[in-house]
């Protein structure tokens, strides 16, 4: 009994192993590319596979797949420059795919995978634009209009590169029509079909000259037979011969007759074909002089264009430099006069700090941080009174004096005295900043009061 569970439980195993197994084995359809990736091995990001199968190793790799159905594009392209400075609209339908070459699949499992189908189309239309463009740049209209071959082929040829980048591949090409704002083309449809008409006419008129000229040359055979008939048959006969003499002087007024009037026709056909001719050939100078006169104005048009975006574009750039360095200046300005409050604001917190630090010192004290202050500044202040005096320059004085000075003071002592009172003293500086001197600067002794005096 043992031995049947357990070669139950190994069936089931077995069963569930080779189901997995066969749950990972993927079939890729025809019209999609089967694209395994993770560990795949290779130098490639990826494994594609197209028209076969494949095993996917579980947790190592997964798969993904794409969609090969063709895509249509309509390109309605407008205002392209040709070659001659023409603006052409060309509207194209284009039909691409997924390509199944294996280096386009590669290319496409990087950088299509997991697009939709109108993420891929607006991928491809605009390489599309960019190409058709290219393409009408390098070619004549005359050439766009006349070698469908060849323009077709030049399309094919740079969009089949440049597809090739993501993956995708040209299948189809169709271009409807082909047109022009100046009427360039219209003016060479009209030129193609006068000298058509004119051909034509011409060759009726020919056919129309072979004609009477056969009809005139049978006749005249014809007449001469049955008149050599008529002179062997009424031959020996004088009246057969005068009306014979008759007839064919009939004939010959009726044969003149009859070439006049061909050669009249003639040359009325004749003039009617050069008519025609020349009006065709009008025709054709007036579409060429028209083709030209837009030419040059397309030319000039352009240039003009041109060289106005490119004025515009300097002045805006001129604009813009004259902008940023007045910015730049007003920055450095700005920075400088930063710099300089910083600096004072700077001065002015440190000389709070050092005023803070000298009445700390003073024990709380402002007096006596002025007095500090005072004592600090007191050489300076002497050096200024000094100073005050110090440079007058007195190239000679003159005094009048008398001997009858009050005081027993002369004239010139006063003058001596007055002059050095007119230097402020010490004290009246400190009255005129509102603080008052120490006596032992003053230079004198302070009263004492009355309790002292008392003492």
């Amino acid at each position: 009994m043992p031995t049947l569970t357990l070669i139950l439980i190994l069936v089931a195993v077995l069963f569930v192993t080779l189901t997995a197994i066969l749950r990972r084995y993927r079939r890729c359809p025809s019209d999609k590319i089967l694209v395994i990736y993770g560990k795949t091995g290779r130098t490639a990001s990826a494994k594609c596979v197209h028209g076969g199968a494949a095993f996917i190793w579980p947790v190592f790799q997964d798969y993904a797949y794409l969609d090969l159905k063709p895509i249509s594009i309509e390109c309605n392209l407008t205002n392209a420059l040709s070659k001659q400075n023409i603006r052409v609209d060309v509207p194209c339908r284009f039909t691409v795919g997924i390509s199944t070459e294996p280096e386009s699949m590669t290319n496409a499992a990087e950088r299509l995978l997991g697009l939709s189908v109108d993420s891929i189309q607006n991928i491809a239309t605009d390489i599309l634009f960019g190409q058709l463009r290219l393409v009408i740049a390098t070619m004549d209209i005359e050439e766009i209009n006349a070698d469908r071959d060849k323009f077709l082929a030049n399309v094919s040829t740079n969009v089949e590169a440049e597809l090739r980048k993501i993956g995708l591949r040209l299948i189809n090409v169709n271009v409807t029509d082909i047109r022009d704002e100046s009427g360039y083309i219209e003016a060479l449809g009209k030129e193609a079909a006068a000298k058509a008409i004119n051909d034509a006419k011409k060759s009726v008129a020919e056919q129309n000259r072979y004609g009477e000229t056969g009809k005139a040359m049978a006749d005249k055979d014809t007449r001469i037979n049955v008149a050599a008939a008529d002179a062997d048959a009424v031959k020996g006969e004088n009246n057969a011969k005068i009306e014979i003499a008759n007839s064919d002087a009939l004939r010959r007024q009726k044969t003149a007759e009859a070439t006049r009037l061909a050669v009249a026709a003639e040359k009325v056909q004749a003039a009617k074909a050069l008519e025609e001719a020349y009006q065709s050939e009008r025709d054709a100078e007036l579409a060429r002089a028209a083709r030209e006169e837009a030419t040059q104005k397309a030319n000039i048009v352009v240039a003009a264009e041109i060289d106005k975006e490119k004025k515009i574009i300097e002045a805006e750039a001129e604009a813009e430099q004259i902008r940023r360095k007045a910015k730049g200046e007003a920055d450095a300005i700005y920075a400088k006069m930063d710099a300089q409050a910083r600096g004072m604001l700077e001065i002015l917190t440190k000389q709070a700090d050092g005023f803070k630090n000298l009445v700390t010192a003073a024990e709380g004290d402002a007096q006596k941080a002025v007095l500090m202050m005072i004592a600090d500044k007191l050489p300076e202040l002497v050096k200024t009174q000094v100073e005050a005096v110090k440079g007058i320059n007195i190239d000679k004085v003159t005094v009048w004096d008398t001997g009858n000075g009050a005081d027993g003071k002369t004239a010139t002592s006063n003058f001596i005295s007055g002059m050095m009172k007119s230097v402020p003293p010490l004290d009246e500086l400190f009255k005129m900043a509102g603080m008052e001197l120490p006596s032992y600067l003053k230079g004198k002794a302070e009263k004492p009061d009355e309790q002292t005096a008392q003492e």
